[in-house]
């Protein structure tokens, strides 16, 4: 089974468009010509995520004449499945969202995605940022959209309280401990947010377990069998939570509120520091008056990605199966154009992947302060998008919600996860083989 995505709040505030979207300037072109352009589909996803990307897809096919571009808008639920269906079938669209690592992976490996080196400008793809998980066999298969930074989100008011300093956060785990004591002393809760559906404990593994390892390769090792979670360098970041916990630095409501609600209770002044990522940056930001900070979560760990910068990121492949993949390399690199680029943060409010857009047009000074530290050359990308759906499902998630309500150890946290992973490669050897090889292109 693969995995749920989080639903976002403006998804609860708003219906899912599933459904057509507009079909663009194709409609309007006098029927001679409509008849020797080239007709392209397009399943898409985020506007769940990013309110104003549906304006900037159907923006662009209205003002592209190379091609006639209907659009998708897809639900949640079926992103993975809905496509993977119809590819199957033989009928994909010609253009398709992708979510990072294994969730698009999958469908290389089914044969579903087509190769974009040769196809699109290695330039434009390059820049765009596909991340090194886009990457098998030497070859490329998505182009970034939109970047997904992750970090701590944190109160300044609330560290102004605690007698801490606003502008200079902590780096190292002893500062963070010492600072989330003055926190406690001052009667604020200093870390957390809501674990209930599961998805805090897979964003603190995506920001902890980081630092037990030296290359995102190094976590396949984990799941195929190379190396152990038993050994106490990868479960060192579930003693960090466990130690967290016994030190009342969690708050109390952790278990009982979902991962949404818990960010909330930061810029409500309710809690020091949370987990949170980079598209709800300006609101909250907004919200307070500027208020609150992006941290990394201080290092503890001595492998090389440890205080690294983490950036998800959200893209676009082309189909094996388009009867047109050279007009939909030609559209990927529409949308990566100067003027689509600028179009983009005109309309959603945030940022495109690609290093092309002009950052000086970043007005809030909350999210560009946030962009010159994370888009460095020293960003590292979400090692949980690399975890089977079995182990995500039943280690990832488990773990850091026993953990963090008490009724599991870090060492236990170890335990549980090597024994699913074994589990897992005992009924997935074809996979196992996969991972063995994907693991070349992701140990760089």
């Amino acid at each position: 089974m693969r995995r749920t995505l989080p639903l976002l709040p403006q998804m609860r505030r708003r219906d899912v468009l599933l459904g057509m979207g507009a079909a663009g300037a194709a409609s309007a072109l006098p029927r001679h010509l409509a008849a020797q352009t080239p007709s392209l589909t397009m399943w898409w996803w985020g506007e769940q995520e990013l309110p104003g990307l549906q304006a900037f897809v159907e923006e662009s096919i209205a003002g592209y004449d190379a091609a006639q571009v209907s659009s998708m808008l897809q639900d949640t639920s079926v992103v993975i499945s809905q496509f993977q269906t119809a590819a199957a079938a033989g009928s994909p669209p010609d253009l398709q969202y992708l979510w990072n690592g294994i969730y698009h992976m999958e469908s290389v490996w089914f044969g579903y995605v087509k190769a974009l080196n040769g196809l699109m400008d290695e330039g434009i793809l390059r820049d765009s940022n596909p991340t090194v998980l886009s990457n098998f066999r030497g070859n490329t298969y998505r182009t970034g959209w939109y970047p997904l930074p992750m970090f701590i989100l944190y109160n300044k008011d609330l560290f102004d309280r605690a007698g801490l300093d606003a502008d200079a956060p902590p780096l190292v785990w002893e500062d963070f401990l010492d600072a989330c004591d003055k926190l406690k002393s001052a009667g604020i809760a200093p870390f957390g947010g809501g674990a209930q559906d599961g998805y805090w404990a897979e964003w603190y593994v995506t920001h902890a377990f980081a630092q037990t390892i030296d290359t995102v390769g190094e976590a396949v090792e984990l799941f195929i069998g190379d190396k152990d979670f038993r050994d106490p360098r990868y479960h060192e970041h579930w003693t960090r939570l466990q130690e967290l916990r016994e030190l009342g630095f969690l708050n109390d409501e952790i278990s009982s509120i979902e991962l949404y609600p818990g960010i909330d209770l930061v810029p409500a002044g309710r809690l020091a520091m949370s987990m949170s990522i980079g598209t709800r940056l300006l609101e909250d930001s907004n919200a307070t008056g500027g208020r609150v900070g992006a941290m990394v979560l201080p290092t503890f760990g001595q492998g090389a990605l440890a205080g690294r910068p983490i950036v998800d990121m959200q893209g676009l492949g082309i189909a094996e199966g388009s009867s047109e993949p050279e007009a939909a390399a030609a559209f990927l690199e529409y949308l990566n154009s100067p003027e689509r680029l600028e179009a983009f943060y005109r309309l959603t409010g945030w940022l495109p992947a690609s290093n092309r857009f002009d950052a000086s047009l970043i007005e809030n000074e909350a999210v560009a302060g946030m962009w010159r530290s994370w888009n460095t050359d020293n960003q590292i990308t979400n090692v949980t998008n690399l975890m089977p759906g079995q182990f995500y499902e039943q280690a990832a998630i488990p773990t850091g919600q026993q953990v963090a309500q008490g009724s599991m150890t870090g060492e236990e946290a170890g335990d549980l996860a090597a024994r699913v992973a074994q589990e897992w490669r005992d009924f997935n050897p074809d996979l196992v083989e996969l991972y063995q090889e994907w693991v070349e292109d992701l140990s760089v």
